[in-house]
Protein backbone atom coordinates (compact mmCIF):
# COMPACT_ATOMS: atom_id res chain seq x y z
CA UNK A 1 0.00 0.00 0.00
CA UNK A 2 2.09 2.84 -1.30
CA UNK A 3 -0.64 5.58 0.89
CA UNK A 4 0.81 4.09 4.28
CA UNK A 5 2.45 7.50 4.53
CA UNK A 6 -1.09 9.47 4.47
CA UNK A 7 -2.51 6.96 6.19
CA UNK A 8 -0.21 7.29 9.30
CA UNK A 9 -0.10 11.51 8.86
CA UNK A 10 -4.51 10.69 9.15
CA UNK A 11 -3.88 8.59 12.69
CA UNK A 12 -1.20 11.30 13.72
CA UNK A 13 -3.65 13.94 13.40
CA UNK A 14 -6.67 12.22 14.67
CA UNK A 15 -7.23 14.69 16.88
CA UNK A 16 -7.17 17.68 14.58
CA UNK A 17 -9.30 15.81 12.29
CA UNK A 18 -12.15 15.44 15.34
CA UNK A 19 -11.88 18.61 16.05
CA UNK A 20 -13.48 19.19 12.73
CA UNK A 21 -15.91 16.90 12.42
CA UNK A 22 -16.93 18.41 16.37
CA UNK A 23 -17.66 21.28 14.65
CA UNK A 24 -19.13 19.95 11.12
CA UNK A 25 -21.53 17.47 13.33
CA UNK A 26 -22.67 21.18 15.35
CA UNK A 27 -23.43 23.38 12.47
CA UNK A 28 -25.22 20.44 10.26
CA UNK A 29 -28.50 20.37 9.85
CA UNK A 30 -28.93 16.93 9.58
CA UNK A 31 -27.12 15.98 12.54
CA UNK A 32 -29.59 17.80 15.45
CA UNK A 33 -29.59 14.69 17.47
CA UNK A 34 -25.64 14.31 17.46
CA UNK A 35 -24.77 17.83 18.32
CA UNK A 36 -26.62 17.61 21.44
CA UNK A 37 -24.09 14.85 22.56
CA UNK A 38 -20.72 15.78 24.46
CA UNK A 39 -17.95 16.12 22.28
CA UNK A 40 -15.55 13.84 24.19
CA UNK A 41 -18.16 11.49 22.71
CA UNK A 42 -17.82 11.93 19.22
CA UNK A 43 -14.03 12.45 19.78
CA UNK A 44 -13.09 9.27 21.05
CA UNK A 45 -15.55 7.64 18.59
CA UNK A 46 -13.08 9.61 16.17
CA UNK A 47 -9.99 8.17 17.85
CA UNK A 48 -11.84 4.51 17.98
CA UNK A 49 -11.68 4.44 14.35
CA UNK A 50 -8.64 6.47 13.13
CA UNK A 51 -6.28 6.09 15.39
CA UNK A 52 -6.58 2.15 14.51
CA UNK A 53 -6.97 2.96 10.35
CA UNK A 54 -4.38 1.57 9.00
CA UNK A 55 -5.61 -1.97 10.66
CA UNK A 56 -9.16 -1.39 9.64
CA UNK A 57 -7.69 -0.59 5.93
CA UNK A 58 -6.01 -3.72 5.47
CA UNK A 59 -7.69 -5.97 8.36
CA UNK A 60 -7.79 -9.75 6.85
CA UNK A 61 -10.83 -10.57 8.93
CA UNK A 62 -13.40 -8.33 7.29
CA UNK A 63 -15.60 -10.17 9.98
CA UNK A 64 -14.19 -8.40 12.86
CA UNK A 65 -14.52 -5.17 11.07
CA UNK A 66 -18.35 -5.64 9.84
CA UNK A 67 -19.44 -6.60 13.81
CA UNK A 68 -17.73 -3.69 15.10
CA UNK A 69 -19.98 -1.51 13.05
CA UNK A 70 -22.81 -3.72 12.75
CA UNK A 71 -22.92 -3.07 16.86
CA UNK A 72 -22.24 0.82 16.10
CA UNK A 73 -25.93 0.49 14.18
CA UNK A 74 -27.65 -1.51 17.17
CA UNK A 75 -26.17 1.02 19.73
CA UNK A 76 -27.36 4.05 17.85
CA UNK A 77 -30.60 2.95 17.58
CA UNK A 78 -31.03 1.40 21.51
CA UNK A 79 -29.58 5.53 21.61
CA UNK A 80 -32.22 6.96 19.52
CA UNK A 81 -30.25 8.43 17.15
CA UNK A 82 -31.94 8.77 13.76
CA UNK A 83 -30.21 6.29 11.04
CA UNK A 84 -29.31 9.41 8.84
CA UNK A 85 -27.24 10.92 11.43
CA UNK A 86 -26.01 7.83 12.15
CA UNK A 87 -24.65 7.43 8.56
CA UNK A 88 -24.23 11.24 8.12
CA UNK A 89 -21.61 11.35 10.56
CA UNK A 90 -20.07 8.78 8.76
CA UNK A 91 -20.06 10.74 5.79
CA UNK A 92 -18.76 13.64 7.48
CA UNK A 93 -16.04 11.95 9.09
CA UNK A 94 -14.54 10.51 5.55
CA UNK A 95 -15.15 14.08 4.32
CA UNK A 96 -13.25 15.36 7.13
CA UNK A 97 -10.61 12.81 6.37
CA UNK A 98 -9.84 13.84 2.72
CA UNK A 99 -10.00 17.80 3.37
CA UNK A 100 -7.04 17.09 5.62
CA UNK A 101 -4.97 14.69 3.16
CA UNK A 102 -5.81 17.38 0.82
CA UNK A 103 -4.85 20.44 3.25
CA UNK A 104 -1.59 18.99 3.68
CA UNK A 105 0.14 19.98 0.42
CA UNK A 106 2.35 17.39 -0.35
CA UNK A 107 4.40 18.22 -3.49
CA UNK A 108 1.90 17.10 -6.59
CA UNK A 109 4.55 14.50 -8.12
CA UNK A 110 2.85 11.48 -10.08
CA UNK A 111 3.48 9.22 -7.21
CA UNK A 112 1.95 11.54 -4.97
CA UNK A 113 -1.16 12.01 -6.77
CA UNK A 114 -1.14 7.90 -6.87
CA UNK A 115 -1.01 7.52 -3.29
CA UNK A 116 -3.77 10.19 -2.48
CA UNK A 117 -5.67 8.36 -5.23
CA UNK A 118 -4.74 4.70 -3.74
CA UNK A 119 -6.34 6.50 -0.44
CA UNK A 120 -9.69 8.40 -1.50
CA UNK A 121 -10.32 4.73 -3.35
CA UNK A 122 -9.53 2.37 0.05
CA UNK A 123 -11.09 5.02 2.66
CA UNK A 124 -14.10 5.31 0.21
CA UNK A 125 -14.38 1.69 0.56
CA UNK A 126 -13.70 1.30 4.06
CA UNK A 127 -16.54 4.06 4.92
CA UNK A 128 -18.99 2.37 2.27
CA UNK A 129 -18.85 -0.95 4.18
CA UNK A 130 -19.08 0.92 7.44
CA UNK A 131 -22.60 3.06 6.26
CA UNK A 132 -23.35 -0.64 5.05
CA UNK A 133 -22.83 -2.64 8.14
CA UNK A 134 -24.22 0.46 10.44
CA UNK A 135 -27.44 0.13 8.51
CA UNK A 136 -27.67 -3.61 8.89
CA UNK A 137 -27.46 -3.39 13.03
CA UNK A 138 -29.79 -0.42 13.03
CA UNK A 139 -32.06 -2.43 11.08
CA UNK A 140 -31.72 -5.81 12.95
CA UNK A 141 -32.19 -3.94 16.08
CA UNK A 142 -35.15 -2.42 15.19
CA UNK A 143 -36.76 -5.58 13.86
CA UNK A 144 -35.81 -6.91 17.43
CA UNK A 145 -37.85 -3.87 19.33
CA UNK A 146 -40.78 -4.70 16.78
CA UNK A 147 -41.22 -8.54 17.76
CA UNK A 148 -40.40 -7.07 21.50
CA UNK A 149 -43.49 -5.03 21.35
Amino acid sequence: MLSIRLVQLIETHWEEIAARLINEVKKHPETQNLADRPDAELRAWCRDIMENLEALLAARKEDQVQRRFRVLGRRRFEENVPLHEAVMRLQLLKAEIFSFVHEQGFPMTVLELYREEELQVLIGRFFDACVYQVVRGYEEALRVSYRVA
